[in-house]
């Protein structure tokens, strides 16, 4: 049967009638998709099926918030169950604990836990909290790190033309938003990543007035970029020294790099980490997390943190199954995302060497990214934005589709791998990457 989306094309149109660009989300629109976007009507397991009955293997898992894969039974049940007894009480419950010692148990730092919905919610409040703490205005984030669309970010997150950039030692700060704050640009200093010698720079530029310093701990937001070998534990040092403190964004790496996420895993202990996506393994949870002494500054009377939907109880009961479902076997879930990703990671770096196709795959374990470029390797935002083709990805992942692969078409969102996926998952994969290759040249 011939790949046909013609039910989507209708979709779209019916919904730019109703919606800003006919979506709640520009990553879900012609921006990544071209003329329209697929539009999907259920998962199951490592797949995902659209309006019009196409069926692809999907390595983008919302962005990475399904370890699990799709329609997890037990996640399934978990929902379910708690949905039937009430699906919102704004009060406290005892799932709420039972999670937060989880979380305690899994994660280096979390002497005290609050929860919020989302990534950005809960980077919103690291960056309160470590202001509250210190008594300090600015904080230090890095160029193409994304820790939300709030107003403090959303300064140099995305990829733009190099020429924009100016020096690395003194980057032009790019507001990615009209309507920010302009009082949040002047207490965001951006750094380049993976430059220790440039943050000891800001540090010393700024010496007294810097609250903290925001980092993920793998660089998600333009493929997957990995610190260099050092560079978070020099990183910690500086700012322990310094009396700063270092808030771990793990929204994308929390409960997937390892149980401990980046911390565990490069050996990191943060002041303050925050957690999304993968914690609710679909549902929105997220969790601000942290040493006592900084955490309880969150008490009524200080710094204040709110929210009717905080810790809701459905989420909690799919995030309690999804932790003890990654907690078993002492963690073999990882190992076997490791596997996979690796497996995928490393077959398409062979099949690009094998066709003289000039491209890389960075990837961490689970993480990885197929980056067209000449370049042997991509260690910073700006690397990325000078030397990857960002439009050659977008048309093999768009040549992916109609060979029954699901990747984010967005040159700078990752694939990752999860539990529902396999070998024969990996090799169809590299069949269809073979044939999108041959169509992208064509």
């Amino acid at each position: 049967m011939a790949y046909t989306t013609e039910k989507s094309k209708d979709l779209f149109e019916r919904a730019l009638k109703v919606m800003v660009e006919g979506g709640s989300s520009p990553s879900r629109g012609p921006a990544n998709y071209g003329e329209y976007p697929l539009f999907i009507e259920r998962g199951e397991g490592a797949y995902v099926y659209d309006v019009d009955g196409n069926k692809y293997v999907d390595w983008m898992m919302a962005y990475g918030a399904l370890p699990l894969g799709h329609a997890h039974p037990n996640i399934v049940h978990a929902v379910c169950a708690a949905a039937s007894k009430g699906t919102l009480v704004a009060a406290a419950t005892e799932i709420e604990i039972e999670v937060a010692e989880l979380i305690q148990e899994m994660v280096p730092n979390a002497e005290k836990i609050r929860f919020a919905n989302t990534g950005t919610e809960a980077a919103m409040a690291a960056i309160r909290l470590a202001r509250g703490y210190t008594g300090k205005p600015r904080f230090i984030k890095f160029e193409g790190h994304y820790h939300g669309w709030y107003d403090d970010f959303l300064v140099n997150a995305h990829p733009h033309a190099t020429v924009s950039l100016g020096h690395r030692n003194d980057p032009i700060k790019i507001a990615e938003s009209s309507g920010l704050n302009r009082r949040a640009l002047d207490d965001t200093i951006v750094v380049p990543w993976n430059d220790i010698v440039a943050l000891e720079r800001a540090i010393e530029t700024y010496r007294g007035q810097i609250a903290a310093v925001i980092t993920e701990g793998i660089m998600a937001n333009m493929g997957v970029i990995p610190p260099e070998p050092g560079y978070l534990k020099a990183l910690r040092e500086l700012t322990r020294s310094n009396g700063i403190l270092l808030i771990l964004d793990e929204t994308v790496t929390g409960f997937r790099i390892a149980a401990g996420g980046c911390q565990e895993h490069y050996g990191v202990d943060a002041d303050i980490a925050t957690f999304g996506k993968a914690l609710g393994a679909g549902l929105p949870v997220a969790a601000l997390v942290g040493k006592s002494e900084i955490m309880e500054a969150l008490a009524w009377g200080g710094v204040l943190h709110y929210g009717t939907q905080n810790a809701s109880r459905v989420g909690l009961y799919a995030a309690r199954t999804c932790l003890r479902e990654l907690s078993e076997d002492d963690g073999a879930a990882f190992e076997h995302c490791w596997e996979i990703g690796e497996a995928l990671a490393a077959g398409l770096q062979e099949l690009f060497e094998e066709t003289g196709t000039p491209a890389i795959v960075q990837g961490v374990g689970p993480m990885l990214q197929i980056m067209f470029t000449e370049r042997p390797a991509i260690r910073d935002y700006r690397d990325f934005c000078a030397y990857v083709d960002r439009g050659k990805y977008q048309r093999f992942a768009w040549a992916l589709f109609k060979h029954g692969v699901y990747m984010s078409p967005s040159a700078g969102l990752h694939s990752v791998s999860s539990v529902a996926h396999s070998e024969e998952h990996v090799e169809f994969t590299l069949a269809a990457a073979r044939k999108a290759l041959a169509d992208v040249e064509a």
